[in-house]
């Protein structure tokens, strides 16, 4: 997976987290520009933090808990 890849994932993550945080500063009533600007850095932030947990998961080749857990939901049980 290349940089492309990740770039990708961090704009899937930080635009629609930045579109959640500006609407409840809207829905708050403020209209500033650093109010925006401020729902704008930690959407970056977060979408960092998010990509970045995923690529060192990817890197390390960690396995994923829900991924292997197949067992679940499938509402049978083998007794």
């Amino acid at each position: 997976m290349g940089a492309l890849f990740w770039l990708k994932r961090y704009l899937l993550a930080a635009l629609p987290l930045f579109a959640i945080l500006a609407a409840v500063e809207w829905f708050k009533g403020s209209t500033a520009p650093a109010d925006y600007m401020s729902a704008g850095l930690w959407a970056l932030a977060a979408a960092g933090l998010f990509t970045y947990s995923h690529w060192r998961r990817y890197r390390q080749a960690l396995p994923c808990a829900r991924c292997d857990d197949t067992s679940a939901g499938t509402g049978s049980k083998n007794t």
